[in-house]
């Protein structure tokens, strides 16, 4: 696997694995970035290969307090089993690290795979809140009628509902956090020091850009949240949400002045009209992502499963669209 040296700071790159430990099972981080200079944390990136995920540990080094961004959820579609593998490995992690999680944060509501927040809370006690984007009503709204979920049953999922340009602290660091809708309407970046941490918001720059045309997506407003991520500092990091190498390894960081450079889809020189026309005609060329339905319905629930029936089966709803009366 390449390593990826950033600016100021070090990092070290590893085939993630899962070892044996005191704590558990921990997962070995893919990529371990450090010294990245002042009021910067320590980031542990952790990628899952299956739905091509990153989830990261930002720590700060001086108080050992972090948090969990985006953890992934075990899920094989084809039987309906749910696990806990890449979480477990994640959670050995912390313990092993000694760390203190002081908030498990989510991106958006994710729709290619399951969010393991609840499952962490739970294992790291029930005070660790679960944290969103207060727009994440807007799309409990647009998919409780999807699902035919009472709304009701969605009100104080979460735990915080940040505001735009919020701000918070983790031991001696402060967070800010992005409005940066587009893919969703809901998401979010954060900001701690020179590390951003951006979802689906921006790729890698051979990768380009995510789709826009999810239940509230816009193409112009992703559009401004990708030049909003390109007017930040030359040297600040950007920490995407996923990645799908074409020839290469997999990669979680870029600085903002290589994406000014190189993103394929919108950089530097790229106009908001161009943009429009390559991302609406490449979105109506895509399916639906494969755990779309399940993510969904346990995404919006902050990591619940749907209410289980009388007789403690749980079900996830997919809506059929026929081309005949059948």
């Amino acid at each position: 696997m390449s390593t990826l040296v950033s600016p100021q700071g070090a990092s070290v790159s590893v085939p993630q694995s899962s070892v044996n430990s005191s704590a558990g099972t921990l997962a070995v981080p893919s990529q371990t970035h450090v010294d990245l200079g002042e009021n910067t944390p320590n980031v542990y990136s952790f990628f899952e290969r299956v739905t091509s995920t990153w989830t990261y540990v930002v720590a700060d080094p001086a108080s050992n307090d972090a948090v969990v961004i985006d953890p992934v959820l075990d899920y094989d579609h084809s039987s309906g089993r749910i696990s806990t593998e890449t979480a477990d490995g994640v959670m050995g992690f912390i313990l092993d690290k000694n760390l203190n999680i002081r908030r498990i944060l989510e991106t958006h509501a994710h729709a290619d795979h399951l969010t393991a927040a609840q499952y962490l809370k739970q294992r790291l006690g029930q005070d660790v809140p679960v944290c969103i984007g207060s727009r994440i009503k807007q799309v409990q709204e647009s998919f409780a009628r999807v699902y035919d979920i009472d709304p009701a049953l969605l009100e104080d999922t979460f735990d915080v509902y940040f505001k735009d340009d919020e701000q918070f602290k983790l031991g001696n660091l402060s967070c800010k956090v992005l409005h940066l809708p587009g893919h969703t309407p809901d998401h979010l970046g954060y900001v701690f020091g020179r590390a951003v941490f951006t979802g689906d918001s921006i790729f890698m720059p051979d990768v380009g850009s995510a789709r826009a045309d999810f239940p509230g997506g816009n193409v112009n407003d992703l559009y401004n949240s990708m030049q909003r991520l390109l007017s930040l500092p030359s040297d600040y990091l950007i920490f995407v949400g996923h990645d799908y190498p074409p020839e290469r390894e997999v990669q979680d960081v870029v600085t903002v002045a290589e994406q000014r450079e190189r993103n394929k889809h919108v950089n530097a020189g790229t106009d908001e009209a161009t943009f429009k026309t390559f991302r609406s005609t490449r979105d109506a060329q895509l399916g639906s992502p494969k755990l779309l339905h399940p993510s969904l319905q346990v995404n919006i629930r902050a990591g619940r499963l749907p209410p289980a029936d009388r007789e403690g089966r749980v079900f996830f709803k997919i809506p059929v669209k026929a081309s005949v009366a059948l």
